[in-house]
């Protein structure tokens, strides 16, 4: 059952070529909560998308100094998780929860 909590957990999924290559392989990655811990994150996958979880790693993307018009600014920080499904689960990222 889907708690509201499990969405404020998961934000989005992050849809890059390296994200798309690691698909591949089983592995699926998620923008989440900057405190949220590995089993919760685990714990919201499974009760949204009704899946098996075999690991979750996570990490922190510090954020990046851009310009624009010779503003400096700063990118906000956030944590991705890498999570590595059982064999034979599969998750359709394209659709909405």
């Amino acid at each position: 059952m889907a708690n509201p909590k499990h969405y404020d957990v998961i934000r989005r999924p992050i849809i890059t070529e390296k994200a798309t290559l690691a698909s591949e392989n089983g592995q699926i990655v998620f923008e989440v909560a900057k405190d949220a811990t590995k089993p919760e994150i685990k714990q919201a996958l499974e009760a949204l998308f009704d899946v098996k979880v075999k690991a979750v790693n996570t990490l922190i993307r510090k954020g990046k100094t851009k310009r624009f018009r010779g503003i400096s600014g700063r990118q906000n920080d956030f944590k991705k998780a890498i999570v590595t499904l059982e064999d034979g689960q599969s998750i359709d990222i394209t659709s909405g929860v």
